[in-house]
């Protein structure tokens, strides 16, 4: 009876490896096919991120060979020759352009940030920096009342710089006179979380100028 068993056994392992063969004959260009696809794709994959390295790394290399211009208008011209093909690059050489264009024509600066900050293919950050610097730029062009309209969209909650624009709408309430406006919201930026250090200083220097005590107010709110 065991020797039936062995011999019954070593005839179904026998049949199993004939299957596996035929089997294996059959559909093992499929897994052949697999491993092809995962070692190309990984291999794309790399190829593609060095790609995007080296092309970062020349945009880099030109921008900063440009902005090495002695004077503002020749580091205009030399940026405005730099090429990129994407919109992040693009957006990056258009503020750097038309931080070197200011010098002689605020207008034209403007004007070009202005494009950067209304194009809804760029992420946010790209479009509320260029809008930020622009409104500067226009500063003594622009009414009070467009200003602070378009800061006070800066400005709103969760936006990445609302308390930069708050900072421009104190100034603004300080030219326009109502004090009281003006000290309230430097106090809520020295306040909030999210201050940085350089920007909380200057507000308290701005309490201070205007004859306020910072921590006096804090007590009181």
């Amino acid at each position: 009876m065991s020797d039936t068993d062995s011999f019954i056994d070593e005839v179904t392992e026998e049949v199993r490896r004939d299957r596996m063969f035929l089997l294996l004959k059959r559909w093992g260009w499929v897994g052949a096919l697999a491993v092809v696809t995962v070692v190309g794709g990984a291999a794309w994959n790399e190829y593609s991120k060095a790609q995007a390295t080296a092309k970062a790394q020349r945009l880099g290399d030109d921008i900063i060979a440009a902005l090495a211009s002695d004077d503002a208008a020749g580091r205009a011209a030399a940026l405005s020759q730099v090429e990129t093909d994407t919109a992040g690059g693009s957006a990056v050489l258009g503020m750097l352009t038309s931080a070197a264009e200011s010098a002689d024509d605020k207008a034209a600066a403007a004007l070009r940030l202005e494009a950067i900050a209304t194009n809804g293919d760029l992420p946010e950050i790209y479009r509320e920096i260029a809008g930020f610097k622009s409104l500067i730029l226009q500063a003594d062009t622009l009414s009070a009342a467009d200003l602070r309209q378009r800061f006070e969209a800066l400005a709103r909650p969760g936006a990445p710089l609302r308390l930069l624009a708050a900072e421009q709408l104190a100034l603004i309430d300080i030219a326009q006179g109502d004090v009281d406006a003006a000290l309230a919201r430097l106090q809520a930026i020295r306040e909030d979380a999210e201050v940085s250090a350089d920007l909380q200083q200057r507000a308290t220097q701005l309490m201070v100028a205007l004859g306020a005590d910072p921590a006096l107010l804090a007590r009181q709110g």
